[in-house]
């Protein structure tokens, strides 16, 4: 006999339990926060995610390829907008950039990939694979390391700006916008994960495919650390 299902609320801490393997945690990502890191370590940062914010939409468009309800289409086309930009927003995609001017990288250089390692972006393409090949409800799933994020955001507008005060404080809209746009992408991401994951069998299968999405963002900063090093 198959175990009983959580209880929404059980589910839903369950799911926010994950949070302590957030990339937060990683000792790259508290180098960065904790002002140790050089410029070429945040160089080599802003750059390699740039892949990884760059496939978010691509992301986001499987989701809806997938996806055969007009509502929730409706409302997840707004992430494709925030990172692209829409009439006079130039969006995520183009704040990421100003971000790596800021830290003293060309345009171009961001853009082209010419400093992103093949692990990371490895891990990037998996990400999207994943997104691509299986049910819609459980590539929104995997959106939900959004959970974490505005922690990891409002950190980084707390203390890099007294950390790293060569970086232009333009640089660091990007940041900004997300504290607000990743509470609204997760009001909507939980509730379709709370509504369709409802067997015992299925809600263990959510927290697999969040904690795959978890090791996603950590094996990127696995690599950015073996790449730049890590400063303690």
């Amino acid at each position: 006999m198959s175990a009983p299902a959580w209880s929404r609320e059980e589910f839903e801490a369950r799911l926010r339990d994950k949070g302590q393997a957030y990339h937060i945690h990683h000792p790259f990502n508290v180098m960065l926060n904790t002002g140790k890191a050089s410029p070429e370590q945040i160089r080599g940062w802003v750059a390699n995610r740039f892949s990884y914010q760059v496939a978010i939409p691509v992301k986001d468009a499987a989701v809806m390829s997938n996806c055969p309800d007009r509502e929730v289409r409706r409302g997840w086309v707004q992430r494709i907008l925030d990172h692209d930009g829409y009439g006079d927003d130039p969006g995520g995609i183009e704040a990421w950039i100003r971000l790596g001017e800021a830290v003293g990288l060309s345009r171009a250089e961001i853009t082209d990939g010419r400093h992103v390692i093949p692990a990371v972006q490895f891990a990037v393409d998996a990400y999207v694979n994943f997104a691509r090949r299986v049910p819609w409800q459980e590539a929104v799933c995997s959106s939900l390391t959004e959970l974490f994020a505005p922690a990891i955001h409002k950190q980084r507008l707390a203390t890099w700006p007294e950390h790293y005060p060569w970086i232009e404080a333009e640089g660091l809209q990007y940041f900004r916008n997300r504290v607000s746009q990743a509470r609204r992408d997760v009001e909507q991401g939980l509730s379709i994960t709370l509504d369709y994951f409802q067997s015992r069998a299925m809600q263990e299968r959510a927290l697999d495919i969040l904690q795959f999405k978890l090791d996603v963002l950590w094996a990127m900063n696995d690599a950015m650390a073996q790449r730049y090093g890590v400063t303690t």
